[in-house]
């Protein structure tokens, strides 16, 4: 009787870390799964990879936002735009300094002021943020956001941003 019960539990003992073993490699295999299907959708998603930038004309990116390009602006770089469902426009100009918070009023004339403190980035000397700015009648932007820095006596480099949520 007893070669019977060293053999049956030597028997179940085998198969009960199999088992276990089995059991405890599944939560890793998802894990490696998980992780190699991450992989591929980053390396394959042209959004994902920021990809989905595209160059438009500086009047579309501001007219989406509401805005025009103001009197004696230079276009700074591509005014791009990206996005799927959410809409992201973007624009940077110089213009006069002087001419910056005239151009915010006439644009924007039910904003807030704009800020000169709490403007995030250090380098950011004014801001504005505008919630559902009207504009032009076919402005598509939910948020409107611009940063203002000061380049001297003279001139101003303003970063403009609308977008979607």
């Amino acid at each position: 009787m007893s070669e019977i019960w060293s053999e049956t539990g030597a028997s179940r003992g085998r198969t009960r870390w199999g088992v276990v073993a089995a059991i405890m490699g599944l939560p890793a295999l998802a894990v490696i799964g998980f992780v190699a299907m991450m992989v591929v959708w980053v390396v394959t998603d042209d959004e994902a990879r920021g990809a989905g930038l595209e160059k438009v004309p500086c009047a579309d990116a501001l007219h989406f936002g509401g805005a025009e390009l103001p009197d004696g602006a230079q276009v700074v770089g591509a005014c791009e735009v990206q996005g799927f469902q959410d809409i992201h426009y973007s624009a940077a100009f110089r213009m006069p300094r002087a001419d910056v918070r005239d151009w915010l009023t006439h644009t924007y004339p039910d904003a807030p002021a704009p800020e000169t403190e709490f403007c995030g980035a250090g380098d950011v000397d004014l801001c504005l943020d505008v919630d559902h700015p009207g504009g032009h009648p076919d402005a598509g932007a939910h948020v409107v956001q611009v940063n203002v820095e000061h380049e001297g006596a003279d001139t101003a480099l303003v970063r403009f941003a609308a977008f979607t949520l």
